[in-house]
């Protein structure tokens, strides 16, 4: 059999006349230095790990809910959702994920339906596509109302303001968008084909935008942050 003896010194005189003294809010075992008086933890666990925070991402961004993310890795739910608030405050403005806009761009406009919190506090997600990069251009979360639309057509970069655009047959978009570049079209038409399947992908990959779920967002800010972290990386994946 071997036995290995530790020998713990405090952290701040370096003296070995210490006692235990509890545990912290992590189990971690605690002590006392009789000598300089100071408490603390024998062996404190250190942070987590990029590669780890990027593990715990990647999860979030396929579908993994925060308390699965507990369950999987261990992370605490209230870290993760610290984490997403700091990636998401060091987003680049989305116009800067963009390829140049070309001549013969064309838009796809389309909303989607979510909630927060409860089924009746309705959020649309407005997204404008450009057909030929699959990039976002721009979104809105909002209401389904013609100033909701006018939010949406503000995001647009300029550069692509001139672009030709088409969405179904909702009212508010031939009130906003120029008539000359936009044109309201059936589903039969194949015109908004790549949004509707972007929306596909969406909800498959980020759960609080599916109709029936278990996931869904408790606050209006958590649900824009989610959207944006995922159209940032949807953006950066057209471009590699």
């Amino acid at each position: 059999m071997i036995q290995t003896i530790i020998t713990h010194q405090c952290s701040q005189c370096g003296s070995t006349d210490i006692i235990k003294n509890g545990h912290d809010y992590k189990g971690d075992q605690k002590y006392h230095c009789k000598c300089c008086d100071k408490y603390g933890t024998l062996c404190p666990k250190k942070g987590y790990s990029q590669a780890a925070q990027q593990q715990v991402k990647r999860a979030f961004l396929e579908r993994v809910s925060l308390r699965g993310i507990e369950r999987i890795f261990g992370v605490s739910r209230r870290t993760v959702s610290r984490w997403i608030k700091s990636w998401a405050a060091r987003l680049r403005p989305l116009v800067d994920t963009l390829d140049p806009a070309a001549a013969d761009d064309v838009l796809e406009l389309d909303e989607l339906w979510s909630f927060v919190k409860r089924k009746v506090n309705k959020r649309w997600v407005w997204v404008a596509l450009c057909r030929r990069t699959r990039q976002i251009v721009a979104y809105y979360i909002g209401d389904r109302s013609e100033a909701s639309c006018h939010q949406l057509w503000r995001r647009i970069p300029s550069t692509y303001r001139h672009c030709h655009s088409f969405s179904d047959f909702w009212d508010t978009y031939n009130a906003v968008f120029d008539e000359s570049r936009h044109q309201s079209v059936g589903k039969e038409a194949g015109e908004t084909n790549h949004l509707e399947r972007w929306f596909n992908t969406l909800r498959q990959r980020m759960a609080r935008f599916v109709r029936r779920t278990l996931s869904f967002s408790k606050t209006d800010h958590f649900h824009e942050m989610a959207l944006r972290l995922f159209i940032h990386y949807h953006n950066h994946q057209c471009i590699s």
